[in-house]
């Protein structure tokens, strides 16, 4: 059991380590948008939760969870690889922003349906550290990689953030292959 439940935790370590490494990014990314975008975009949110909740009772399945884990990872690569390509504008920090809006829909869902796939405390309880973990090494390393590059005379905040999402990029790419590993093992029972 423990091996294909670490793969999970290691899912989920390196989740919350691409989140603390990109948590910064955003605000260089959302310059372009003007505040009622993000009025608009939490009105979506809402409205996105409401529909999500109800359907709980249909989606508490294996299938369904890894099929929704895996989409909102697929949808981060997405937003990853677009900045990559197009960098900045207004479309880019629209889209960013309209990504993360549809993985945050499924925030509430993929925490219960993980509670209930892992339903020992003690898994929880690892689960919920790695995700510490991850996320506090991730704004360390973010802030180490920031001073790299000013240090190497790299201060421009586009320029450093873009850089970032070298990294972002093969981390997300190790994210959805420990998704599939982790789901395709035999350790997270059927909800």
């Amino acid at each position: 059991m423990i091996a294909h439940l670490r793969k999970y935790i290691w899912y989920k370590f390196l989740n919350s380590l691409f989140l603390g490494l990109s948590t910064g990014s955003v605000f260089i990314l959302y310059t372009p948008l003007k505040p009622s975008i993000y009025s608009l975009g939490g009105i979506f949110l809402a409205l996105g939760l409401l529909v999500v909740a109800k359907f709980y009772a249909s989606m508490m399945n294996r299938q369904i969870f890894f099929a929704t884990t895996l989409l909102v990872e697929l949808i981060v690569l997405c937003m990853v690889c677009y900045f990559l390509i197009f960098s900045y504008g207004y479309m880019s920090a629209l889209l960013i922003y309209i990504g993360y809006q549809i993985t945050f829909i499924f925030g509430s869902y993929l925490v219960r349906a993980e509670t209930l796939s892992l339903a020992k405390a003690k898994a929880m309880g690892l689960v919920d550290v790695a995700k510490q973990k991850g996320y506090l090494i991730g704004m360390v390393l973010a802030y180490g990689f920031y001073k790299i590059l000013e240090f190497i005379g790299i201060a421009d905040k586009q320029e450093q953030v873009y850089a970032l999402h070298f990294i972002l990029l093969i981390l997300q790419i190790a994210i959805i292959i420990l998704v599939i590993q982790a789901f395709t093992c035999k350790d997270l029972k059927t909800i």
